[in-house]
């Protein structure tokens, strides 16, 4: 029998998606081009997830957040159980330490491979959040470059994606025409 699940949503960013077993979430996804890629990218760490419209109240709960969070409300979704199995220990280290940059602030690549003990490690670091199963909830997004440019952010939507989650968090300002 398989236990891992997976669901899409619709948000104000289009169509994202959560993946989940019994140890918690194993992946999350931004909204793609479509529900396939969208799907394809949750596979890839739960290849065998089935599809449901049910998900349990801890899952539908994160998935409120993710909605009020791209509808432009401040959510703190550091609650969620991730299912870190399979994750590297210096990724974990990089993901544990960008969980803790609170909505509306930033950090550099930099300033996440000091914490770690060598600026070094910058480009590590970077890596490290290019893997990252869990965007959205563990905010990668968050992660600027030295001269606090949009660098490095590899989801859907790409650069333009993260600077208009950092607009609905306040960590930038909105331009002219937003």
């Amino acid at each position: 029998m398989n236990d891992h699940v997976f669901t899409l949503f619709d948000t104000a960013l289009g169509r994202c998606g959560l993946a989940w077993g019994p140890r918690g979430i194993l992946a999350a996804s931004f909204a793609d081009k479509d529900d396939g890629k969208t799907r394809a990218r949750l596979l890839r760490r739960a290849p065998r997830a089935a599809e449901t419209d049910t998900p349990p109240p801890a899952i539908a709960r994160v998935i409120a957040d993710i909605i009020a969070l791209f509808a432009g409300e401040r959510r703190d979704l550091s609650y969620a159980e991730l299912d870190m199995n399979g994750v590297a220990d210096f990724d974990r280290s990089v993901l544990a330490l960008t969980s803790e940059i609170p909505a509306g602030e930033t950090k550099t690549y930099g300033d996440i491979a000091k914490a770690l003990g060598d600026v070094s490690l910058s480009r590590r670091v970077g890596q490290a959040l290019g893997r990252n199963p869990f965007p959205i909830i563990v905010p990668c997004h968050r992660v600027v470059g030295a001269d606090g440019s949009m660098t490095g952010f590899s989801a859907p939507g790409g650069a333009e994606a993260k600077r208009r989650l950092l607009k609905i968090e306040g960590a930038l300002q909105p331009e002219l025409f937003d």
